[in-house]
């Protein structure tokens, strides 16, 4: 039996659903065919829900009318960090086992885990867990705290490991390998592609995780054999970025490697004209 699995950074839930830029139109489309999949989970990150609770109670409705047959869960912002900032979504099929939800607090720095990053569920068998990592900053001022949360973030994926598999999903903010993105030479001193990131990141996958998208596309570098993208992130302010690929791999699915065999499918999902973050599905033999 096999479960489909999809993870996206939607930058902002309530500008999809209620915004009237032709971007907001082109999110919801995307969001639109993700519901025609009929995945048994749905991972979100980035959503930013305001603070208004009647807000979020219209913007919970909406979705759910987009996904008639799911249970939501979602984890917010909240003092003392802003509101309407990061945050994390997981929509699953309501004939799946009733999962335990968690929300957990890894002791990371700073406001981080008051910005609603991580969500878990954990079902009889595995765990399927959300993460939207922290970014460095452009400036990188962020970097030192991000370290602190590689660590905390890692030690947490081992300790749900040591119970049962992991299914990891989520932005990582950091593209791996030079394979990772399209420019890496102008790149080792930015934001997701520093030593640091790239080494915390090489730590994760050794602690027991396999990237399930390297797992079956060990050396596609640009384009895989079918030709489509390997990259999940297009940055906005180049509008040309998809045209020429140009882009980043920053997104991922890890699975535990004592599942690496369960691995049926893992790939970018292809978001037309829309820049920014793709959603990314997995397909496991569970």
């Amino acid at each position: 039996m096999t479960t489909s699995l999809i993870s996206w950074n939607i930058d902002s839930l309530n500008a999809a659903l209620t915004g009237k830029s032709d971007r907001s139109a082109l999110t919801r489309d995307l969001l639109g065919s993700l519901a025609a999949r009929q995945p048994d989970i749905l991972a979100i990150q980035e959503t930013k829900l305001p603070a208004d609770t009647g807000k979020v109670d219209k913007l919970l409705k909406a979705i759910g009318d987009l996904f008639p047959g799911y249970a939501i869960v979602h984890r917010d912002s909240a003092p003392p960090a802003r509101k309407g900032y990061a945050g994390t979504m997981n929509l699953y099929k309501q004939s799946l086992p009733e999962p335990k939800v968690t929300y957990p607090q890894i002791q990371a720095p700073d406001s981080m885990d008051a910005e609603g990053r991580i969500i878990t569920l954990e079902f009889p068998d595995f765990f399927v867990t959300t993460v939207y990592t922290p970014n460095a900053g452009s400036e990188l001022n962020r970097l030192p705290d991000r370290g602190q949360w590689d660590d905390r973030y890692r030690a947490y994926l081992q300790e749900l490991n040591s119970h049962k598999p992991v299914l990891a999903c989520g932005d990582f903010n950091v593209a791996h390998k030079e394979i990772d993105l399209a420019n890496p030479q102008s790149n080792h001193f930015s934001a997701g592609f520093t030593d640091q990131e790239r080494e915390k990141f090489g730590l994760l996958l050794k602690a027991g995780f396999v990237d399930s998208f390297r797992q079956l596309h060990a050396d596609a570098s640009g384009f895989d054999d079918q030709g489509h993208s390997i990259y999940t992130w297009f940055a906005q302010r180049v509008p040309t970025s998809k045209a020429n690929n140009s882009g980043w791999r920053i997104d991922y699915w890890l699975v535990s490697r004592t599942w690496a065999d369960r691995i049926v499918d893992s790939q970018p999902i292809d978001s037309g004209q829309r820049l920014d973050h793709l959603p990314i599905s997995l397909t496991m033999d569970i």
